[in-house]
C-alpha cells in the first residue's frame, strides 16, 4: 500500500489537476476513471479526501429477503487499508427510494475509519453528517430510509459510471470522485506540479498587457 505521506500529498491537489496528470501517463481512456455528474458532492466546502475503497450494495424499495448481516459488512470495511472510502451501489430501479445513510450510519462508518461515503442513491441528515466532517457523495437527498438494507459487500460496484473494486485508491473533492490507477500514484505529484506551473504561466500571460490573440494557439501549445 501507499505511504501515508503520499496520500497526504495527493490530498493537496484537486481532482481536475490529478485527472490531467493521469492523462500524461496514457494508462486509460480520458473518459474513464471518474464519476459522472449524477453523483454530487454534498459538502463542497470540505477538503479533498484520499482513501481505499470498501464496497457494498444496498436496496430500499422492499423489505429485505436476503439482507447482509451487518457484522459481515463491518469485517469487510475493516479489512480494507485505512483511510477508507465506502462506495455503495444502489440496486433499486430507479435508485434513491430510501436513504441508507443518515446521522447514525454515518457515525458508524466514520468510527470504522471512513473519510467519505459515495453512493448513487440518496442520503439524509445533512447538517449532522456535515458537522462530523464526513464527506458525502450522492445522487440527492430524501426524508425516509424506506426499507434500506445492505445486500452484499466486497465486490466490484459501479457508481456514476465508475467501476470500483475493493481496495482501489480514490481521490475525491467538490468536483467528484477520481480513481487513481495502480502504479502511478507516486509520480502524480510531480506531474501535477508541472501542469499547474504550465497552466499558471499561460494564465498570467493571458491576463497581462502582452496578451495577443494571434499568439494564443502558439502559447497554449508551448511546453513552459
Amino acid at each position: 500500500m501507499i505511504d501515508t505521506s503520499l496520500l497526504a500529498a495527493l490530498a493537496r491537489y484537486d481532482t481536475p489537476t490529478l485527472s490531467n496528470a493521469i492523462e500524461t501517463f496514457d494508462v486509460r481512456n480520458r473518459d474513464d476513471g471518474y464519476t459522472s455528474h449524477q453523483v454530487r458532492c454534498l459538502f463542497p466546502e470540505l477538503p479533498a479526501v484520499v482513501g481505499y475503497a470498501a464496497t457494498v450494495t444496498v436496496r430500499s424499495h422492499e423489505p429485505p429477503l436476503n439482507a447482509l448481516e451487518p457484522a459481515v459488512l463491518w469485517r469487510h470495511v475493516q479489512s480494507v487499508t485505512a483511510p477508507r472510502i465506502l462506495v455503495a451501489q444502489d440496486l433499486d430501479d430507479p435508485e434513491g427510494v430510501g436513504a441508507m445513510w443518515g446521522e447514525v450510519q454515518a457515525t458508524i462508518f466514520k468510527a470504522l475509519g471512513c473519510v467519505a461515503i459515495v453512493t448513487d442513491g440518496v442520503v439524509r441528515d445533512l447538517p449532522e453528517v456535515q458537522a462530523m466532517g464526513l464527506q458525502l457523495y450522492a445522487a440527492g437527498t430524501t426524508a425516509s430510509h424506506a426499507y434500506a438494507h445492505f445486500e452484499s459487500a466486497g465486490h466490484t460496484v459501479t457508481i456514476g459510471g465508475l467501476a470500483v473494486r475493493p481496495g482501489d485508491l480514490l481521490h475525491a473533492d467538490r468536483h467528484g470522485v477520481l480513481l487513481i490507477p495502480d502504479g502511478i500514484a507516486a509520480q502524480l505529484p510531480e506531474a501535477a506540479d508541472k501542469i499547474i506551473a504550465r497552466e499558471q504561466k499561460l494564465v498570467r500571460w493571458i491576463r497581462s498587457k502582452d496578451f495577443d490573440p494571434d499568439r494564443l494557439d502558439e502559447m497554449r501549445n508551448v511546453e513552459h
